[in-house]
């Protein structure tokens, strides 16, 4: 039989390839058009706003240094937060039971108060040391032992003026902020592979360079997410220095004007603005510091693959 006269088969059919309709994507889409021109017809429309009152005002020199303050307290509870937290964090995995239990108390407790309470009761701490002196204790019965008059106490200090505005507002937050710190520090180490840590204890280092120098520079991947989100959440939580209170601070002048001059609506946005142009700023340099930190890794794993495809494409060539 020849083979002009094998029947070939039929050519197949092309493809109509139908795009899929998603009709719910249009009317998700139009619903949120919708709202949100309905959400920037009831700013643009509505007198209670006082847009330009507002601007007036969210730009004075109080409101000013009210965001001043509250950047300065920020970057201190947060800097004296971390390297408390940090210690706090290293005595938790301490081998030291006494020593662990201690650090586990601490995190419990602070964790456990709201700060708005933790910074009331500091405010109020002056009560409790109204003065506090430092010195030998029972110097005077020492000196009287002695035949001496007078005392040995070197150092007074007046709790009402320690315990009060910026430095009982400071202490408070940073109690509250170095439990939580303590944790995300904590997880953060034990991220880090143990044969690290092994090697480092047979090359001789000590345990205190081991995780000063191998440990928490490899852990910083771990921290630095976290840690952002907290500075943030530290920067909203300025505002609730007002039950110490710190009269310097954003949310108490905001407040002050509106009650001042009876626009309560326009300046709780102005203060609502503010938090999101401050906050927004830390998430930038947060989007930054994770970059900083996050080089080198991964890359080995890229490289591997590459390697793998290329020996595969060296393969199928022979």
């Amino acid at each position: 039989m020849a083979a002009d006269t094998i029947p070939r088969p039929a050519p197949p059919e092309q493809i109509r390839a139908v795009p899929v309709r998603h009709a719910g994507r249009w009317v998700a889409a139009a619903v949120i058009a919708v709202l949100a021109a309905m959400f920037v017809h009831m700013l643009v429309t509505n007198p209670v706003f006082q847009w330009g009152f507002m601007v007036d005002n969210m730009f004075a020199p109080p409101v000013l240094r009210g965001a001043r303050t509250t950047l300065l307290m920020t970057v201190l509870a947060m800097v004296l937060g971390v390297v408390l937290g940090i210690g706090v964090a290293v005595m938790r995995l301490s081998p030291n039971p006494v020593v662990s239990a201690a650090a586990w108390t601490y995190v419990w407790f602070f964790r456990a108060i709201p700060r708005i309470v933790l910074l009331f009761f500091c405010a109020n701490l002056g009560a409790l040391y109204a003065t506090y002196e430092l010195g030998i204790p029972f110097d005077r019965q020492l000196m009287g032992a002695l035949g001496l008059d007078g005392d040995l106490r070197f150092l007074g200090l007046d709790g009402n003026q320690i315990f009060a505005g910026f430095t009982a507002g400071l202490i408070g937050l940073v109690l509250s902020e170095a439990a939580y710190m303590a944790e995300i520090v904590r997880a953060g180490i034990q991220a880090v592979d143990p044969g690290q840590t092994e090697a480092a204890g047979a090359l001789g280092m000590s345990r205190s360079t081991t995780m000063r120098r191998i440990v928490l520079p490899q852990a910083m991947r771990v921290i630095i997410p976290p840690t952002g989100n907290e500075t943030i959440a530290m920067l909203k939580d300025t505002s609730l220095l007002i039950a110490v209170p710190v009269t310097s601070e954003l949310n108490f002048q905001l407040r002050a004007i509106g009650s001042r001059t009876f626009q309560i609506i326009p300046l709780a946005v102005a203060s609502i603005l503010w938090y999101v142009a401050l906050s927004s700023l830390l998430m930038v340099g947060q989007h930054f510091l994770e970059k900083r930190f996050s080089r080198g890794f991964g890359s080995r794993e890229t490289r591997a693959q590459r390697a793998a495809r290329e020996a595969d494409a060296v393969g199928s060539t022979h």
